[in-house]
């Protein structure tokens, strides 16, 4: 029986960014909708409850009939009566889904007093009771606290047991895992699965993650520039995609692309850390105050090679970021910290700065970590104005304009600002803006981790490219383990502030030796 029923849908904010899309729900159905930035899945999903400005956008053509109505033609008083009811929608950030100033627990309530007119006691038990069924710990204790108190995860599973307290017809989920790790991915896809089940429900996924899709639908549709291109049962569009699209899509997938390393030829590590301690002080209470410390890095022991990449994983909060940065000298830490057998710690700030050149970093973000207001060229030369003052003018253009083609770009770029591109653009210029002062290792923070998969293969080639030119060494943190896979020659897991695993890469993905990491692969890979 058909759900929902989407039919030549074009969606337009001046210009038509969804165009002539059909494709149908049936009840109790797990659908996809996949694709990438910018492919117009979530415009499509938004346009189902009518949340787009009704003052921004219009809808040249096409029918979402849902029970048989046009949702499209309902008045708004008519729509408030579907949303949240017959129809509710989990967005991508639950914290800002979320409102900072009401405890979980009245925003919980909201929908069951509307919807069911039921009263403030009997609203707070069935939502205890659902906040249970999530897996949020303690449900009756948190309910009466704020989101900020919460993990990402709980504020995810609060967001489901928001959704469903009406029991829908239809649940829209909007990349519901994208902010979350790997682990906390899988428990939520799970929690979905189960939920679904127990409700009888229809589920509209919007991801971009294929091995999530894979993991959870039974039918995917996929979306490129506004069109729909292709809809196929998982099993037929894993095993024979017939659009060139989806074909793109699925060889886009992190593939192992690094070749294995010759530890013989060094025998002496570029970068070593020994006993590196990293404690921040977290101060608690209003009136009396309390401290404790929260140990970022505890005792860790590493050592990075001659154009080696060491790849750093581990979930949130796991110390990786602030492990690279103690490395570098960029965060006060304790421990030796030697490089090329030179002691980095016992510098002082002075004289470290001249060595600065040596260690660069690539950022998660490119657009936070560009700044808005330079052109492009005075990006990637400032640090050349700082590291290599003898170079004229002329000069420095020539080196941006040599590093500019290397990383695929275009010398009439360089009068542009970072606005102007995309995020795979603005990766690239960050990046030229690292290698172009020659340095011996790049700390690359999750360089991927915002960027679409076709888009993420490109830079992760790039960066491989780069590195056999220059013979970089690489300290690349991620929790993407298939990202981390591709591109490492050594794997270090951490876990609350510790080295829980180290190894060659192949050997921790074939013979995981530690639960945790055992955990991790489980997660990532979403195997079953």
């Amino acid at each position: 029986m058909t759900l929902l029923n989407i039919n030549n849908l074009s969606v337009a904010f001046g210009k038509t960014v969804v165009n002539e899309v059909s494709f149908q729900i049936n009840a109790g159905e797990k659908l996809a909708l996949v694709g990438e930035s910018g492919s117009g899945k979530s415009v499509t999903a938004l346009s189902v409850l009518q949340l787009h400005d009704r003052q921004q956008v219009s809808y040249p053509s096409g029918k979402i009939e849902f029970q048989g109505q046009d949702l499209l033609q309902m008045k708004e008083a008519d729509l408030r009566q579907v949303r949240g009811k017959d129809i509710a929608m989990i967005f991508q950030e639950p914290m800002t889904s979320l409102n900072p100033v009401y405890t979980i627990g009245s925003q919980l309530m909201e929908p069951l007093l509307i919807h069911e007119n039921l009263s403030k006691s009997a609203a707070r038990r069935r939502m205890i009771e659902l906040l249970d069924q999530t897996g949020i710990p303690e449900p009756q204790k948190r309910f009466d606290t704020y989101p900020h108190t919460l993990s990402g995860g709980q504020r995810q599973r609060v967001m489901i047991a928001m959704a469903l307290a009406c029991k829908p017809k239809l649940l829209i989920a909007d990349e519901p895992t994208t902010a979350l790790d790997v682990t906390i991915q899988l428990q939520i896809i799970e929690l979905l699965e189960s939920m679904q089940k127990d409700f009888g429900m229809a589920v509209l996924l919007i991801s971009h993650d294929l091995n999530l899709v894979k993991r959870f639908a039974e039918r995917i549709c996929v979306m490129q520039k506004g069109q729909l291109v292709e809809i196929a049962d998982v099993d037929s569009l894993f095993k024979q995609p017939k659009h060139p699209y989806t074909q793109h899509l699925l060889n886009s997938q992190p593939q192992r692309i690094q070749t294995d390393y010759d530890y013989s030829t060094h025998p002496t590590p570029l970068l070593e850390g020994q006993e590196i301690h990293c404690y921040f002080s977290q101060k608690h209470g209003f009136f009396k105050r309390t401290e404790e410390q929260l140990k970022a890095v505890d005792n860790v022991n590493l050592h990075l090679y001659p154009g080696e990449t060491l790849g750093i994983v581990g979930e949130s909060g796991s110390g990786k970021t602030t492990l690279g940065l103690c490395l570098l000298r960029l965060q006060q830490c304790t421990g030796k910290i030697l490089f090329q057998n030179h002691r980095l710690d016992q510098l002082s700030t002075g004289e470290i700065r001249p060595l600065r050149r040596q260690f660069q970093v690539v950022f998660q973000d490119p657009y936070s970590s560009l700044s808005p207001r330079m052109r492009i060229e005075e990006i990637i030369g400032e640090g050349l104005v700082i590291h290599y003052p003898e170079l004229s003018r002329s000069q420095r253009r020539e080196r941006i304009v040599a590093i500019l083609k290397e990383v695929d770009l275009k010398e009439d770029m360089l009068s542009r600002y970072p606005h102007e591109f995309s995020g795979g653009q603005r990766q690239r210029i960050a990046i030229a803006r690292a290698v172009i002062l020659e340095p011996e290792i790049i700390l690359l923070d999750e360089p991927t981790s915002a960027l679409d998969v076709s888009v993420q293969k490109q830079v992760l080639d790039l960066l491989m490219r780069l590195q056999r030119k220059h013979k970089i060494s690489y300290l690349f943190i991620s929790h993407d383990l298939k990202v981390i896979r591709a591109i490492s020659h050594r794997i270090i897991v951490m876990r609350h502030g510790q080295f829980v695993e180290e190894g060659k890469t192949e050997d921790i993905f074939n013979q995981p030796q530690h639960p945790y990491t055992q955990s991790l692969l489980h997660a990532s890979l979403f195997t079953s």
